[in-house]
């Protein structure tokens, strides 16, 4: 994995930024684990339909706003693979594919500190490599309820609309969307 931060070429002076500090915190103890209370990695995804006009996003009940997909690499180092079974989980989709292997973003997010599990988590840092799937938007729906009370595609600029993050709206999902337009001219 981390090479492919290395070779990963940065879209913004975000990720320019956000790049330089995961490469000196991917060789940290326990930074691919929760057991690095103060930062670790995660992946999420950005699930677009077919024609890649719409985004599927969950309504998180941690942060009680639609976002994207994704989680803890828990120890895994093929972060495409827990990106594609976070998908799963937390959509119960299965015809879900990557349109391609490699760092489709990166960023650095801050978490606040909350209750999972009936246990308190500090704030903290995850060190997010984001990854394009591709899925049906005619399959079933699943909600996982533990972690999410919805399920929606949106359009992209719907999507933007429906998340109340403004920090994610302006410097994470508008910019995947940005992406996403200019790499396959949507």
């Amino acid at each position: 994995m981390k090479e492919q931060i290395e070779q990963y070429i940065p879209y913004n002076e975000q990720e320019q930024k956000d790049q330089r500090i995961m490469l000196e915190m991917i060789d940290q103890k326990d930074v691919l684990t929760r057991q690095n209370e103060i930062g670790h990695f995660t992946v999420s995804a950005w699930v677009v339909n077919h024609d890649k006009t719409k985004v599927l996003m969950c309504y998180h009940k941690i942060y009680k706003s639609w976002s994207w997909l994704g989680g803890h690499v828990d120890g895994n180092h093929h972060f495409c693979e827990v990106a594609l079974k976070e998908v799963h989980e937390e959509s119960g989709l299965k015809r879900i594919r990557l349109l391609d292997d490699s760092i489709f973003s990166l960023e650095i997010l801050t978490v606040n500190g909350h209750r999972k599990n009936n246990q308190y988590v500090s704030s903290h840092l995850h060190y997010n490599i984001t990854y394009l799937i591709e899925a049906s938007e005619d399959e079933e729906l699943l909600i996982k309820e533990d972690e999410n009370s919805g399920l929606q595609w949106f359009s992209l600029e719907d999507a933007l609309k429906a998340s109340c993050e403004p920090w994610f709206v302006d410097n994470v999902y508008m910019k995947l969307n940005m992406k996403l337009k200019e790499k396959y001219h949507v």
